[in-house]
């Protein structure tokens, strides 16, 4: 398998994540307590969340992904991590696409899941099949299905005890 596709992953949510990275949080600000009504999605949208929370959790992501390219790449595409966050990958991008059909418009990152995570994702996922590596099996299925929300809570649990912590030592 070429290193282009495990390193296309990490470059595949960079694209994904610098629009988020602008968007995430004006819009969860502006839409948070639209019309009283709670909106559909994550938690983290429909309260509102900082500049600072959402680059700070952007980059804790940024570090999981990092490392999952990195495993595939030392592994030609062969590690379980790297397949699972690679499938939890394109998920999410259909995540995305999910979310703006529930709000009826835009959210932040659905600009770039159709052009840019989803295309991506089913190429390299046939790109693993072509090379004799993809895992079909159970384990690796849950844990791509498992990843998303894990990593998600991850990220933005740590980006509240990171800005906690920061508050503090001022």
């Amino acid at each position: 398998m070429r290193k282009t596709v495990a390193w296309g992953l990490f470059l595949a949510w960079l694209a994904n994540d610098v629009e988020e990275w602008f968007t995430m949080s004006p819009w969860s600000q502006a839409n948070a307590a639209k019309n009283g009504e709670p909106l559909p999605g994550p938690v983290w949208l429909r309260e509102g969340v900082s500049p600072a929370h959402a680059r700070v959790a952007i980059s804790l992501m940024g570090l999981i992904v990092l490392a999952a390219s990195a495993r595939g790449a030392q592994t030609g595409g062969r590690s379980p991590f790297f397949q699972s966050a690679l499938v939890g990958f394109g998920v999410h991008g259909v995540g995305h696409l999910a979310l703006s059909a529930a709000y009826r418009g835009y959210t932040p990152g659905v600009a770039t899941a159709p052009t840019v995570v989803v295309p991506y994702s089913l190429w390299a996922w046939r790109e693993l099949g072509r090379a004799g590596v993809r895992r079909n099996d159970l384990r690796s299925w849950v844990g791509a299905v498992a990843l998303v929300p894990a990593s998600l809570a991850a990220v933005h649990g740590g980006a509240r005890a990171i800005l906690r912590m920061a508050r503090k030592s001022r």
